[in-house]
């Protein structure tokens, strides 16, 4: 039997986190956890995960020592293992201390671009980089695939996983396009003067996923799918005019890639994220009973149908900001996760969200025609640029969010 592979997950007590604890659970001769980080914000599910997995190094975001070491010292008594005493990391940098750690997989389940500089330092120490904060590529651009091995990358987004999978199918020079599948998220057939009403609540009431506020909320604007265009060309090297995104409400067929003869090749299983979960964290070779698999005796349709680009306009900003290149995919997601917190603060309206983007976005690259720096693909970029131009993107969209008042639909 070979010797279970060392992972470190960063984002332990988050959606990802928690499911990534559970394969790794079930699968003890498969994967050893040698590290967890954490924000702090969960303390009690932390030291839980911590003891359930006696893990040797700690990180928390957020906190004093002393209390970390507490909580977890409590539940280690609790469990009878009062000889339990892993190391803490306590501050901000915390998760990319633990990204470098020496270890066979990182899975970065951090959610937003704080998950740069994780992701960077796992990639300097040569793991395997299981990736599901997308974030942390799309605004590292360049600068993580400086960094990055071929292979290195293994993606977690469901939508990303798929296509790989999928594309152990045929050659690179064989792919004529990538399709990607969006669900529609709660508003799909709505019009846009239909959702000035549409309350954070409802935001927050998918259909078929179940993701924390951020990732829930991007899936209903499609700014998530806009993420993830990028994430795509990104990762597999494709031009943004070979990728096309299509709404299919079941969220079975989670991506597709179409050959040049002809043929189509589709991943699907039943809407859960331990499947690309499971592979990040073992690949190139599956686990067994990651999930449950389809149920072919059981009558089913699926449905295709196209993007609506006027109610979401998400999808189709991100790609002016993935073909600019450069700092522009760091300015986007940075104005989001600031449009995020307003919408659900109360002070902005829903489609206002992807409104204050597109102005962030505008004003940037009016910026940009005399500024140093902001970059472009082909251009020289570095990890202050992007985190500059991040800062800047997060004080105007507040800005912009200060001043927005509701117009008629």
């Amino acid at each position: 039997m070979s010797t279970p592979r060392e992972v470190v997950v960063l984002g332990s007590t988050g959606s990802i986190g928690t499911q990534a604890l559970d394969v790794i659970g079930r699968n003890p001769d498969r994967f050893r956890v040698v590290a967890l980080a954490a924000g702090g914000g969960n303390l009690d599910l932390l030291a839980r995960q911590a003891v359930a997995f006696e893990v040797p190094l700690i990180g928390v975001a957020q906190g004093s020592h002393d209390v970390v070491a507490a909580a977890i010292a409590a539940m280690a008594r609790e469990a009878g293992m009062e000889h339990y005493a892993p190391e803490l990391v306590v501050g901000d940098g915390a998760a990319t201390d633990l990204a470098g750690a020496a270890c066979d997989v990182v899975l970065n389940g951090i959610t937003g671009s704080i998950g740069l500089l994780p992701t960077l330092a796992a990639l300097r120490a040569g793991t395997t980089l299981a990736l599901a904060n997308k974030e942390s590529l799309i605004v590292g651009g360049p600068v993580v695939k400086a960094q990055a091995r071929p292979d290195q990358i293994v993606p977690v987004d469901s939508e990303h996983s798929a296509l790989a999978q999928c594309l152990r199918g045929g050659r690179a020079q064989e792919v004529r396009r990538l399709v990607v599948t969006a669900s529609g998220g709660p508003f799909r057939g709505r019009s846009r003067a239909e959702l000035y009403d549409v309350t954070p609540e409802q935001a927050l009431a998918h259909p078929t996923w179940d993701m924390g506020r951020v990732v829930t909320t991007n899936s209903a604007t499609l700014v998530n799918k806009g993420l993830e265009v990028i994430e795509a060309h990104l990762l597999f090297d494709i031009g943004f005019e070979s990728i096309e995104v299509v709404v299919h409400p079941q969220s079975i067929v989670h991506s597709m890639v179409e050959f040049t003869d002809g043929s189509t090749l589709a991943q699907a299983s039943p809407p859960s994220m331990l499947i690309p979960i499971a592979l990040g964290l073992g690949w190139p070779d599956r686990v067994p009973d990651a999930a449950p698999a389809c149920d072919w005796t059981q009558a089913q349709s699926w449905d295709f149908e196209p993007l609506d680009t006027e109610a979401f306009p998400a999808v189709g900003l991100a790609r002016q900001c993935g073909a600019a290149g450069g700092t522009f995919p760091a300015v986007y997601n940075a104005a989001n996760e600031v449009c995020v917190d307003a919408f659900h603060a109360g002070a902005i309206r829903f489609p206002e969200i992807v409104d204050v983007i597109d102005a962030v976005v505008a004003q940037w690259a009016d910026a940009s025609e005399s500024a140093v720096g902001t970059g472009s693909e082909s251009g020289t970029l570095d990890v202050d640029q992007v985190l500059s131009a991040d800062a800047w993107a997060r004080r105007r969209a507040h800005e912009v969010v200060a001043g927005t008042r509701p117009p008629t639909p």
